[in-house]
């Protein structure tokens, strides 16, 4: 663990990040693709915004709540997350990430050994959170990056597992972060790819920007 911090930048230059935005494309099987634009706050909060011809998909956490837009689906007014729906956002959000803040959260670190991912002798170590959500991380034992994770949480009761792939890492404030990542289910032979141009540290993160918009009729 101390190597992985290492790696990411150091406990300095990751408390030195105030914020962290990225612009770039999220693609989906098949070619579709949407802008992506994602800004993280230190303290917590965190806001994803994907368009597509005008139409802004948002999903954002003010570091207690989520809470979405998603015109696809024909809504345009600010709705609340499931607290399930909530942790999952808040998690992938985080500037550290779950395995660097499992020692200030509660979770539980396991070494699991090491296990072969693409031809990589990797270090596996498994992060258990008081929630009960699960977080298996896969180490390159050379740069001591994550190029791997498996997430396993309860959405609305059901559980869920999800693979991430890590790549194409970049300093960022003096922070190293992935620049390519590909999501999907175990096995999935098509995965959602996130792809970022641009990288920015201490970008605007006002705390305006991640609080949930009243609705018209609240307003009135």
């Amino acid at each position: 663990m101390a190597k992985n911090l290492a790696a990411r930048g150091g406990p300095a230059a990751i408390a030195a990040l105030g914020s962290v935005g990225f612009d770039g494309r999220l693609v989906f099987p098949g070619g579709f693709e949407l802008t992506y634009k994602e800004t993280r706050s230190n303290a917590g909060a965190v806001r994803v915004d994907a368009a597509l011809q005008g139409l802004t998909l948002v999903q954002a956490y003010d570091g207690k709540s989520g809470w979405r837009i998603n015109p696809f689906q024909g809504r345009k007014d600010a709705e609340r997350m499931s607290d399930d729906e909530a942790r999952s956002i808040a998690d992938t959000g985080s500037i550290a990430g779950p395995l660097l803040s499992a020692s200030k959260d509660g979770s539980t670190l396991t070494y699991l050994g090491r296990e072969d991912f693409d031809g990589t002798d990797t270090y596996k170590i498994k992060v258990s959170q008081k929630d009960g959500d699960e977080f298996v991380y896969f180490l390159d034992p050379d740069s001591m990056l994550e190029v791997k994770m498996t997430e396993t949480r309860r959405i609305r009761g059901t559980q869920t597992v999800s693979e991430y792939e890590f790549g194409d890492y970049e300093a960022v404030g003096g922070v190293m972060f992935p620049m390519s990542v590909e999501t999907g289910p175990p096995g999935a032979s098509e995965r959602q790819r996130t792809i970022i141009a641009a990288g920015t540290a201490n970008a605007a993160a006002p705390a305006s920007l991640f609080a949930q918009p009243a609705s018209p009729a609240a307003v009135k």
